[in-house]
């Protein structure tokens, strides 16, 4: 919801497909929090589901996407990982689904959480072992990615505009870009890998501005902008001098020659009327 001057509220009424995906996520980290903690399912279990570089690249490649849906169901710091999430989504992805639809929206967090892991994947077998492993942890998992996505997309749709955020009140969405931007970087200097790895927040940034920074996206405009410029060069490219071919006639069809005489009275050359 916005106000007179330009307020976005923190919270709006979400529509189906964000209820849908908050339900699954939730569903998840309570089955896996009840079957881990009091159930005695040994970890395994989890983690059968848990992005795995090395696992992915032998066969097991739902691993791909079932690790955004997943969060860490042990623990306070776990209670807040799945909050966090909720939150998250509570305060960007309304207003975005009210503009996209939901189908987009589903797409635009598949594609850039999927994506962003993908990369991080891609990077970490480029980079020399001993930094891919201090930049990705040996399992990686959580909605992150596609939030930092969702906000960089909020942020690029709503210039001039602000929205409430917990503890910080009102903030434009310039400062917002640059909080989603300083808090991966911010950790990577710091240290540490949390859950999702230190390198798939920044390209679920750069994929939420390649595909949601507007309507249409970057992308699909560059894409537009590459498809033009070939139907102009096909369209200004010289046609084959000399004659023509005569063009295959097997119905033996034939043009009679037009125009009218006062002796003919309409008829053609063989006096029969013309229609």
């Amino acid at each position: 919801m916005q106000d007179s001057n330009g307020l976005m509220s923190a919270f709006a009424r979400p529509g189906k497909a964000l209820v849908g995906l908050m339900i699954v996520i939730t569903t998840l980290w309570l089955m896996f929090a009840v079957g881990l903690n009091w159930g005695g399912a040994p970890d395994s279990v989890f983690f059968l589901l848990a992005g795995d570089s090395k696992a992915i690249l032998h066969g097991e490649v739902w691993r791909l996407f079932s690790a955004p849906l997943l969060h860490t169901p042990v623990g306070g710091s776990g209670v807040w990982h799945l909050v966090g999430s909720l939150l998250f989504l509570f305060m960007f992805a309304p207003q975005l689904e009210a503009a996209w639809g939901g189908a987009r929206l589903l797409r635009f967090i598949a594609i850039s959480s999927v994506g962003a892991y993908a990369l991080q994947m891609l990077m970490e077998l480029l980079l020399p072992a001993q930094v891919g492993a201090r930049l990705v942890g040996p399992h990686w998992y959580g909605l992150d990615p596609a939030l930092g996505a969702l906000a960089i997309a909020w942020a690029c749709s709503r210039q001039g505009q602000s929205i409430n955020l917990l503890f910080l009140g009102p903030v434009s969405a310039r400062t917002l870009i640059l909080i989603v931007v300083a808090f991966p970087f911010l950790r990577l200097v710091a240290g540490g890998t949390p859950q999702e790895g230190l390198l798939s927040p920044f390209f679920g940034m750069l994929l939420g501005w390649a595909i949601g920074g507007g309507t249409p996206s970057p992308l699909r405009k560059a894409w537009l902008k590459l498809r033009l410029a070939q139907l102009e060069g096909q369209a200004s490219g010289k046609r084959p001098s000399g004659p023509r071919k005569a063009r295959p006639n097997p119905g033996g069809l034939r043009v009679i020659p037009g125009g009218r005489t006062d002796d003919d009275d309409d008829k053609g050359p063989d006096g029969r009327w013309l229609n």
